[in-house]
């Protein structure tokens, strides 16, 4: 089975190619990334647990699901596919914000992506893939911002990058409906 490719793009999310996803995270080369936030009716998040056996960042907890766009494929439909794989559960999705990060691993690979970051709302349980995850749980987002600050070391690198714009996002698009209302 040949290796899935990542889409190389410039700072403006231009594509300049395609790369083995490894090799592109041993060189640390900028590429298309999604992250997926699924909320419940409770204003809770879906956080996953990496499966064991991932190489890199296993058994930390991190965002509903997150991965790499394919060559022609939307953001959403990237999003719906890897929530389907991994979760085993489809929803709508709506498309927040993107911006660049950079996190390497102590395993000497980096994630240098430019991240797509994505909502949607599901209420149930999901039917996890036991070869991506090992665990899942809700939790409020404030929950999640004190459970960093105090357990940094069991969440994901980029998720702790992630989730600080995704907190500011919802808070800030929470006061404006509520000025709205």
């Amino acid at each position: 089975m040949k290796e899935e490719e990542v889409i190389l793009v410039d700072q403006d999310n231009n594509q300049i190619g395609t790369m083995p996803k490894m090799e592109a995270h041993e060189k640390a080369v900028l590429h298309r990334a999604f992250s997926v936030f699924v909320m419940n009716d409770k204003g809770e998040t879906m956080l996953q647990q990496r499966a064991s056996h991932k190489y890199h960042s296993p058994q930390l907890w991190t965002n509903t699901c997150c991965s790499h766009q394919r060559v022609g494929e939307s953001n959403i439909q990237a999003g719906k596919r890897r929530l389907q794989e991994e979760m085993g559960f489809v929803t709508e999705l709506k498309e927040l914000f993107s911006f660049i990060y950079k996190a390497p691993f102590d395993n000497g690979l980096t994630e240098h992506e430019l991240d797509h970051v994505m909502m949607g709302s599901y209420i149930g349980e999901p039917q996890i893939n036991p070869d991506e995850v090992a665990d899942w749980k809700w939790m409020k987002p404030a929950d999640i911002k004190k459970d960093i600050a105090e357990n940094p070391d069991t969440y994901t690198a980029w998720f702790k990058i992630i989730f600080e714009k995704f907190y500011d996002h919802i808070g800030q698009n929470a006061t404006e409906d509520e000025s709205k209302g």
